[in-house]
């Protein structure tokens, strides 16, 4: 497992007490984490379950309806200006990549920079072409993401949320829209970054990078969470039946 880095007394991320509803639907039900600086948080859990709706919650793509979310000292609120200024400091890949097909993978991870950090075009390049090079597909830079296989789209889509210099990376099942043999390639790229202390919370069943890279697992199950521990706790000796019978069906 990663060494965690020296932490302060404030947490990177607390959630406090937050419900979220689609109509009479409770997605979540008053769900409290703290993830801390450098620490690897990853949450697993049935479909359902209300995994992504809590990541999507932390930056405001989705609103809770209850609760707060205090990020870095500061919360998220749905104010416009507030909300971009702390959108600048998280970082989310998603489980399509969501790159600009029209756009090169240059410019997909140079445009965020030029728009938001106001970088002029030789800085963000320099930045994107750095990137690139640190998730190994340097000569992918003029290509345009349709051309790109499935694993190195992903790695793109990291890259682009380096390039904002985040302080958190939320990434919401980064490799279940992969073939299996590009899995790899995009969890040695996150392990890296955990290694170097990334603070990352991880929406995945990728139970070996969890082993590998996370300090603390969450499992979800209806909205709730159900259990909390290391990954060998929660992985190795689960207390709930529930966890047990999840566990049962995914770890063969």
């Amino acid at each position: 497992m990663s060494t965690k880095l020296a932490t302060t007394n404030q947490p990177m991320i607390s959630i406090n007490n937050i419900s979220k509803f689609f109509g009479d639907f409770r997605a979540l039900d008053n769900v409290s984490l703290t993830v801390d600086r450098g620490e690897v948080l990853m949450i697993v859990g049935p479909s359902g379950s209300g995994k992504s709706t809590l990541l999507r919650c932390i930056n405001h793509l989705e609103v809770p309806d209850a609760g707060n979310i205090i990020i870095d000292g500061k919360q998220v609120t749905p104010k416009e200006r507030e909300l971009n200024a702390i959108r600048a400091e998280v970082g989310m890949v998603f489980q399509r990549f969501e790159l600009f097909p029209h756009l090169t993978v240059l410019e997909n991870i140079c445009l965020a920079q030029q728009k938001v950090r106001n970088s002029s075009r030789s800085e963000s390049e320099k930045v994107a072409r750095g990137l690139l090079e640190k998730v190994g597909i340097p000569e992918q830079a003029n290509k345009y993401p349709p051309k790109l296989s499935g694993g190195q789209q992903q790695r793109v889509a990291i890259a682009r949320s380096l390039a904002m210099q985040p302080k958190v990376i939320l990434f919401d099942e980064p490799t279940s829209a992969l073939d299996p043999e590009m899995i790899n390639e995009v969890l040695d790229v996150m392990l890296t970054l955990a290694r170097e202390g990334m603070t990352m919370v991880v929406v995945s069943h990728e139970m070996g990078f969890a082993r590998k890279a996370a300090h603390q697992v969450v499992f979800m199950d209806g909205g709730t969470i159900v259990e909390q521990g290391t990954p060998d706790q929660v992985f190795g000796a689960p207390q709930h039946e529930r966890t047990k019978l999840f566990l049962s069906r995914i770890l063969h």
